[in-house]
């Protein structure tokens, strides 16, 4: 394999890479320049993989820290007064055929159907 082959290989497998692309920081060019000069095993690559890291550590920390703000007893009222409102519904559903019924038997007297 070329070197264009062996670093489309890398990027493949080093897809946090593409965010610095996207982001408009470094180009393919740049990245392909610094696997010319240093290889796949140099440490500098360290810096792009690290802060993926990081950034993932950064997320987690964000999630647990949003996680802990819920208050459950707020959650818990609001899903019961859900399910108050969804009974009211299918009680209403339920009368329903009985109101229908309730209409219809005076038309029909009326008209003899």
């Amino acid at each position: 394999m070329d070197k264009k082959e062996l670093f489309k290989t890398f990027i493949g497998a080093h897809p946090e890479i593409l965010k610095y692309i996207k982001n408009k920081e470094m180009t393919f060019q740049d990245f392909f320049e610094i696997y010319d000069i240093y290889g796949e095993e140099s440490n500098v690559w360290d810096k792009y993989f690290k802060e993926e890291a990081n950034t993932d550590d950064t997320r987690l920390k964000e999630l647990s820290g949003l996680l802990k703000n819920i208050n459950i007893d707020s959650i818990e009222h609001h899903v019961n007064n859900a399910q108050k409102v969804i009974g009211i519904i299918q009680e209403l559903t339920k009368k329903t055929p009985e109101i229908t019924e309730t209409l219809e038997n005076p038309i029909t007297k009326i008209y003899g159907d």
